[in-house]
């Protein structure tokens, strides 16, 4: 399959990309459910908080870039299998026979909230070394739901472009690095 052409518009619902009309893509959509999880989708509406938005990456194009780019929104999308092995692979090299890693998700860290994920080197049950990991996916300002409703209604989408932008201030400057300084300060001690 061919990469498809977006514009600005989401280009993954509940796990799928925009143009996968399958039985598969199409039952995800209908129940809600997230492949990445497993289960149904994390993301509520606000107003209606029984409707899941699953909007898992949008199309957008900033100052950043001469072409539009697909930019994950929902940090559940990054779970999967090869972002995991990649994470073993250049943070744990070489590991010898005998040792195992372990990932736990959710991890208490106090007053500084919780970690995404850690992962352990472990050995006979005994950790040696570990590893915190957050995942910190972009937001919008604006809202991309209308092109969701377009979608759901006709399998397409009724306009070009949808009015939401990407709020990487926010995301990144704000909200991630405030994480990673608490957090880091909780695990350092």
């Amino acid at each position: 399959m061919r990469e498809p052409e977006f514009t600005q518009h989401p280009t993954e619902i509940f796990g799928h990309s925009f143009v996968d009309l399958s039985p598969m893509a199409q039952g995800d959509r209908q129940n809600q459910f997230c492949p990445f999880l497993n289960s149904e989708c994390k993301k509520p509406r606000k107003s209606e908080p029984h409707i899941k938005v699953g909007v898992c990456s949008v199309g957008y194009k900033g100052n950043f870039s001469n072409k539009m780019n697909s930019v994950i929104i929902c940090p559940h999308r990054f779970e999967e299998k090869i972002v995991y092995e990649t994470i073993e692979n250049l943070y744990f090299r070489n590991i010898p026979s005998g040792y195992e890693i372990k990932w736990a998700s959710e991890v208490s860290c106090g007053v500084a909230g919780t970690i995404d994920f850690v992962a352990a080197k472990m050995r006979q049950n005994s950790v040696e070394d570990f590893l915190c990991v957050e995942f910190q996916a972009a937001g919008t300002t604006g809202s991309p739901w209308q092109a969701v409703v377009d979608f759901k209604q006709t399998g397409t989408f009724s306009q070009k472009t949808y009015q939401y932008g990407i709020n990487w201030a926010n995301e990144f400057v704000k909200t991630m690095m405030q994480q990673v300084y608490k957090k880091g300060m909780v695990i350092e001690h």
